[in-house]
């Protein structure tokens, strides 16, 4: 067991209890979405050199969305950590606001190196999560079967680099494509037996042959059912949800998103950290009953913030009221019924923990992201409100009680 200690010579950090992050990264090799795929799909991703640069594409499309899909060159973990937290007053430029790069290091690549870090940056545990994977299935909607093939070609190269439970300490989290509901639950039940804990999907409607509809629909209902039996943990978690096109209509252009958001237009960058995809997908989930018919699912939003919440459940609440033989219940007592939520370090928490309790929020650091954490439990000088319990909940052991991990009270 790592001691939950922070390795800043500027300000250690101690605590008595165990750390679990609930929004940790990987960075994927090039082989992941390539490796395992079947021989007839072997066109459906390819990478290519552009410029001198390397760049993937799908389905013959170049992607921009990552600039360097390789991941050979990154950009320092935590580079944008104050522009999410304090904004741009200085009125920075992307690149002037990321800085140099660096080479990647091993211990982004695969869990042995990150275990090793993990004990030196005093994290117990880890949700770790894919990177290069968020690209897949807005730039595959068109194919729902290539989709479906390239996500399990990933989730292949994953047990073999990222086991979905490592050293029971790192949980790493395989992806679902909803697209076809078929293809889902083989999906969930082939990750089941190889011992997955966890699985993503994208906030995002299902993109079938008939076009896109929610996975919150009654049609979806058996990879419900199948999440609740198995207790599979669903995590939403921030993506390319496709709703640039929505913004785009707006703006009378059509412009691939991007990871930063630094020179978005005015327009463009109000409506992205407005959180609609995210709200959608929670409204879908609760308006289209789908809560109600699998009270037991457990649903963990990440890297989504959390400042929306309040409003929305007002709004949800509110609207119930004019037609309430239509909700099996109210709509923010379904939410803490199956949700719960990783705060960014930019939240502010006190009105989140007001409008669904303590017990439903965890931390997680987004490291190495940019916009994430340098240092993952500088998290910890922002709780100075909490109480020592309240803190011990949010930093790791909401998140273990909702794994249903066993962990010594102190380490």
């Amino acid at each position: 067991m790592a001691s939950a200690k922070s390795t800043s010579a500027s300000q250690p950090r101690e605590v008595d209890f165990p750390i679990f992050d609930a929004d940790n990264h990987f960075y994927e090799t090039p082989d992941a979405l390539t490796k395992y795929l079947p021989p007839d799909r072997k066109d459906a991703v390819k990478f290519v050199e552009v410029d001198g640069r390397k760049k993937v594409m799908f389905l013959g499309k170049l992607a921009e969305f990552i600039p360097n899909p390789t991941f050979e060159r990154i950009g320092h973990p935590g580079a944008q950590e104050q522009y999410f937290k304090h904004g741009n007053p200085e009125g920075k430029s992307s690149r002037e606001l990321v800085g140099p790069g660096m080479d990647c290091p091993p211990a982004l690549r695969n869990a042995a190196d990150r275990l090793a870090l993990m004990d030196e940056q005093g994290l117990d545990y880890a949700l770790t999560l894919p990177t290069l994977v968020s690209l897949v299935e807005e730039r595959m909607r068109e194919d729902p079967d290539a989709c479906h093939d390239v996500i399990h070609a990933f989730n292949e190269w994953m047990v073999e680099e990222w086991p979905f439970v490592y050293e029971g300490r790192i949980y790493a989290t395989p992806c679902v494509a909803t697209n076809l509901v078929d293809r889902a639950v083989a999906e969930l039940e082939w990750l089941l037996e190889r011992g997955a804990r966890t699985v993503v999907l994208r906030p995002a409607p299902a993109w079938g042959y008939r076009g896109p509809r929610s996975f919150g629909l009654p049609e979806f209902d058996p990879f419900w059912r199948l999440v609740e039996e198995s207790g599979t943990v669903v995590v939403l978690h921030v993506s390319d949800s496709g709703y640039d096109r929505y913004y785009d209509e707006w703006q009378g252009a059509q412009v691939e998103m991007k990871s930063t958001s630094v020179e978005s237009t005015p327009f463009k960058m109000s409506q992205m950290f407005n959180h609609y995809p995210i709200r959608d997908t929670i409204t879908s989930l609760i308006c289209h009953g789908t809560f109600w018919r699998f009270p037991a699912a457990r649903v963990l939003l990440v890297e989504n913030g959390c400042g929306w919440i309040p409003d929305l459940l007002d709004h949800l609440d509110h609207v119930a009221m004019k037609a309430p033989q239509q909700y099996a219940m109210k709509p923010s007592d379904t939410f803490r019924q199956n949700v719960w939520v990783q705060a960014n370090h930019e939240d502010d928490l006190p009105p989140v923990i007001e409008a669904i309790g303590i017990e439903r929020l965890m931390f997680g650091s987004d490291y190495p992201h940019l916009e994430g954490l340098a240092e993952p439990l500088s998290y910890l000088d922002d709780l100075t409100g909490l109480s020592a319990e309240d803190k011990r909940r949010f930093m790791g052991g909401n998140m273990l009680d909702l794994l249903g991990i066993d962990a010594p009270a102190s380490v």
